[in-house]
C-alpha cells in the first residue's frame, strides 16, 4: 500500500488493527484512509495506547492525545509546554510523557490519576521497563529511573557526563541504554551501574532496538545496521559490535524490530527501506527507489508488516 501525505511524517507505529501515522500539521493518518485531527501544531512524539487500540500523542501544543478511528480525546494539557517524549506500557496501563523538566505518569483507566517528577535539566526521552512499573527519563548528565506510582521518591540517578537525547531497556529489564548528542550510546546495567560505552558512530543515533528475544540490540547511525550482543550478564561489555547491510554512500537513519522477534528494518537516508534476518543472508528491499530520507518507521509485533514514512510524505505499509 503506497500513500501520500500533504505533511511531514513525525511517527509510524501499528495498533492493534493496523498501521498508525502522525503528521506535522497534527494529524493522525490510519492505513483505511481514517484521519483526526489531534493537535493544534505538530505532533512531536508517539506510543500505542496500552489498550493497544489506537495512539497516544504529544503536540507543541502542550496536550497529550489519545486517538482512534473516530474520536481524539485529551488525557493531559501542559499548559503550553511542549511535549517532548511519551511512552506507555500495556503491562501496567500507564500513560508517561514529558514537558521540560517534568516527568507526568497518568493511568489509562483512572483519569483522577497523576504523578509529576521534577529533574534538574530537560527530559528528552521517557521508556518503561518491559513490566511497566518503573520509567527510565534521559537528561543531561545520565538517565534517571522512577517507580511510576510512588509520589515521594528520589530517583536513581545513573550517571555519565553528555548530553543524552533518547533512552530504552533490554527486553529483560537487566539494562538501560541511552542515545546521546556527541554521536555515541551509553548503558548501565541496572543492578549495579556499571557504565556500557558504545561508540565509533560516524553520525548521531537517532534510533535503536532490541530483537531476538534481547539477544541484539539494533542501531542506526552508520552506513549499516550496526549490532551489539546482549548475551549473558555482561551485555556486550567486552564485546564487538557487527554490522549489516553496509553501504558507503548511504546512512541509517531509523530501525525498527520486535523483541521477540528476529526481523530488523531499517530505513536510509536516501529513501530506502529493508529487512533483514541477521542470521541469513541478504537484504530485503520494501522500498529500493531513491527519495527523501526516511523520517518514520515500525515493525508490527508479529515482525510481518512494515510501515515507512518519508520527509516528503510518500509513505507505504507492505506485507513480508
Amino acid at each position: 500500500m503506497q500513500l501520500t501525505f500533504d505533511a511531514q511524517p513525525t511517527a509510524a507505529l501499528f495498533d492493534r488493527t493496523g498501521a498508525v501515522f502522525a503528521l506535522g500539521d497534527g494529524s493522525i493518518r490510519f492505513e483505511g484512509g481514517e484521519r483526526t485531527d489531534a493537535h493544534d501544531g505538530a505532533v512531536l512524539c508517539a506510543a500505542v495506547h496500552p489498550s493497544g487500540d489506537g495512539v497516544v500523542t504529544g503536540g507543541d501544543d502542550g496536550k497529550v492525545v489519545w486517538t482512534r478511528r473516530d474520536e481524539a480525546v485529551v488525557l493531559a494539557d501542559a499548559r503550553g509546554k511542549w511535549i517532548d517524549a511519551v511512552d506507555a506500557s500495556a503491562e501496567s496501563g500507564l500513560i508517561a510523557f514529558s514537558h521540560g523538566r517534568t516527568l507526568s505518569v497518568i493511568d489509562a483507566k483512572d483519569p483522577a490519576f497523576r504523578r509529576d517528577f521534577e529533574h534538574e535539566r530537560t527530559v528528552s526521552g521517557v521508556a518503561f521497563e518491559p513490566k511497566g512499573r518503573r520509567i527510565a527519563c534521559s537528561t543531561y548528565g545520565g538517565a534517571a529511573l522512577w517507580f511510576a506510582r510512588i509520589a515521594d521518591q528520589k530517583p536513581t540517578f545513573m550517571k555519565w557526563a553528555g548530553s543524552h537525547t533518547a533512552v530504552g531497556w533490554s527486553p529483560d529489564g537487566a539494562f538501560v541504554v541511552t542515545a546521546m548528542q556527541d554521536a555515541q550510546l551509553h548503558g548501565w546495567r541496572v543492578r549495579d551501574q556499571k557504565n556500557l560505552r558504545m561508540g565509533g558512530y560516524p553520525s548521531k543515533v537517532r534510533s535503536f532496538a532490541f530483537l531476538s528475544n534481547g539477544r541484539l540490540m539494533a542501531t542506526a547511525g552508520a552506513q549499516g545496521a550496526v549490532l551489539w550482543p546482549f548475551v549473558g550478564s555482561d551485555g556486550p561489555m567486552g564485546k564487538e559490535a557487527t554490522e549489516i547491510g553496509f553501504d558507503q554512500n548511504a546512512l541509517v537513519t531509523l530501525v525498527a524490530a520486535c523483541p521477540p522477534k528476529g526481523l530488523l528494518a531499517a530505513g536510509l537516508n536516501d529513501g530506502r527501506v529493508w529487512t533483514a534476518d541477521p542470521a541469513a543472508q541478504g537484504l530485503n528491499f520494501i522500498r529500493a527507489e531513491k527519495g527523501a530520507p526516511i523520517a518514520a518507521l515500525a515493525l508490527s509485533p508479529d515482525a510481518a508488516r512494515v510501515a515507512w514514512a518519508d520527509e516528503d510524505g510518500a509513505a507505504g505499509v507492505s506485507d513480508l
